[in-house]
């Protein structure tokens, strides 16, 4: 195995065009937007053939994930080495401007709609910005049928899915199987399984001016793996684990990740031994201290901390707002 050099790692943020998304990324990553067209999303964190993070400093810089992987699972992985490939979440800012298509993404118990190498999805969404106009999406009205969803449209999405009004600061988890969409300016910072499996049922009569038309729907397959058990999916209510001095809050958690939200002005401990942990800074700003060095972390910055390096201490600026997520135990 390769002796790496064990450092807090910065990724370049990889930007997407989508027709639905606007140009308010720009507040959150540390690059001009391209071009002047829609950006959806911005790719933080993402160990994929089509798109993989590069390192963006130090002695590691240019290389992905994947590559740091290969050299060394436990450096970058640790004891989740044993179950994973490859970096098993993906990581992504969503600045949704319109409405995002009304989908649904598979779970592992349908292996006849995943392609291989890919697994279900599983997604959380920590709402960073909104209008009073936003709207989440996500689980389905009693009674609602299979035939309802085949014929969705703008005048019956609101009969058959249930929706609310988002805030900053809520977090909405969407378990594979739930049929859900956002939008109508909107920014969240998604979390979720590293899968790009996506079912459509209806896309708001959308026009794509790259395709010159309508995007493709997937209502067949949509409907396979929905789980039509599915109730109304509010957000969730985070568990206070500790209020003074440092406040921290767990606002996700599923088999597949979990989410703190952390606010402090006193210097804290993040980081656990023997596996990686994603840090994203929200508000304000501060350093993540490793090896006798500063890694600064502004409003929107994301560190990958390695296994290998352990826990690590942050020192807020002032007071900062940060987001800790890793993967837990089986």
């Amino acid at each position: 195995m390769a002796d790496l050099p064990i450092y807090p790692l910065r990724f370049d943020p990889i930007s997407q065009y989508r027709l639905w998304g606007g140009r308010r990324l720009a507040d959150w990553i540390d690059q001009p937007l391209p071009g002047e067209g829609p950006i959806g999303e911005a790719w933080l964190l993402s160990d994929r053939e089509d798109n993989p993070s590069r390192v963006s400093q130090g002695p590691l810089k240019g290389q992905t994930i994947a590559e740091l992987i290969s050299q060394s699972p436990s450096y970058l992985l640790g004891r989740l080495s044993s179950r994973f490939q490859r970096f098993p979440l993906l990581l992504k800012f969503l600045d949704v401007s319109a409405m995002l298509s009304v989908q649904v993404h598979p779970s592992d118990a349908y292996p006849d709609l995943i392609p291989a190498g890919e697994t279900g999805k599983t997604e959380g969404w920590i709402v960073l910005e909104a209008e009073p106009t936003s709207r989440v999406y996500a689980g389905l009205k009693p009674g609602v049928t299979a035939e309802a969803l085949r014929t969705l449209s703008i005048n019956t999405v609101d009969d058959c899915l249930a929706s609310f009004n988002p805030e900053p600061g809520q977090n909405v988890l969407v378990e594979a199987g739930t049929v859900h969409s956002l939008g109508d300016g909107i920014v969240v910072l998604e979390v979720q399984q590293n899968s790009d499996i996506t079912f459509r049922l209806y896309d708001w009569d959308h026009i794509d001016p790259e395709l010159h038309g309508p995007r493709p729907l997937q209502i067949d397959q949509a409907l396979q793996c929905i789980d039509m058990r599915q109730g109304i999916i509010r957000p969730v209510t985070p568990t206070v684990e500790t209020a003074m001095p440092v406040r921290r809050e767990r606002v996700l958690d599923c088999a597949h990740f979990r989410a703190w939200h952390i606010s402090s002005s006193e210097s804290l401990d993040v980081g656990i031994d023997d596996a990686p942990t994603v840090l994203v800074c929200v508000q304000g700003g501060g350093a993540v201290q490793y090896g006798g060095r500063d890694f600064e972390m502004m409003k929107g910055a994301v560190l990958l901390l390695p296994a290998a390096a352990g826990s690590c201490r942050f020192r807020p600026d002032g007071h900062a707002e940060l987001l800790e997520i890793f993967v837990p135990e089986d």
